[in-house]
This record gives C-alpha cells, sequence and structure tokens, in this order.
C-alpha cells in the first residue's frame, strides 16, 4: 500500500436557470495517524513532506476495512487509515475515517 494516495472525483450539477454551477470534490487519501481528536481534526503522515491536517465535518463515519462500524476511540496513533474529505475552503473535512489495519 502507498500511503499519500489521493484521488478525487468532482460533480457538476448546473442551476435550474443554467446559470448557477455548483462543484463538489471529494477526495481520498491514506496514511499513518500521527494525531487525533475525535469529532474535531485528525493529523495524517503521508508521502507529503509535512503532515497533514483534516478537520471533521458534523457527521464522521468510522470503520473497519471490511466496513464494521467501529468507535473513535479505535483509532489511535500509529493507525493505518484511509480518509474520505471534502475541500471547503482551505480545509479539508472529513466525513469518513477507514482504519485499513485493526488495532484490537
Amino acid at each position: 500500500m502507498a500511503y499519500g494516495q489521493t484521488s478525487s472525483t468532482s460533480t457538476t450539477v448546473a442551476g435550474a436557470n443554467g446559470t448557477t454551477e455548483t462543484t463538489t470534490t471529494t477526495t481520498e487519501s491514506t496514511g499513518t495517524v500521527t494525531d487525533f481528536t475525535p469529532g474535531q481534526m485528525m493529523v495524517l503522515k503521508t508521502e507529503a513532506v509535512e503532515p497533514v491536517r483534516y478537520k471533521f465535518s458534523k457527521q464522521v463515519t468510522y470503520v473497519t476495512s471490511d466496513g464494521r462500524v467501529i468507535e473513535p476511540s479505535k483509532i489511535t496513533k500509529d493507525s493505518k487509515v484511509h480518509v474520505h474529505y471534502v475541500k471547503d475552503g482551505d480545509d479539508m473535512l472529513v466525513d469518513k475515517v477507514i482504519v485499513t489495519k485493526d488495532r484490537d
């Protein structure tokens, strides 16, 4: 597994009058947790030079790689995770965290 992989998808929706356009970009990234405060933020060590800081959206789902929902307390420093986030201005708001290696 290559840490720091990032993939993006964009969806563009035209408004009813054809003049308004909304673009939503969702992105995924993989790394190792270096700092984590449930419900607030997560810092991942990726292939980037500096660790990447993510904030959490209002609704965040935490799951294992096989899809089982878990409590945020199962995520610890050095957990390997895959995050799904939406870019909002300069912030990256995580809505799903997948633990790629169980830390039981």
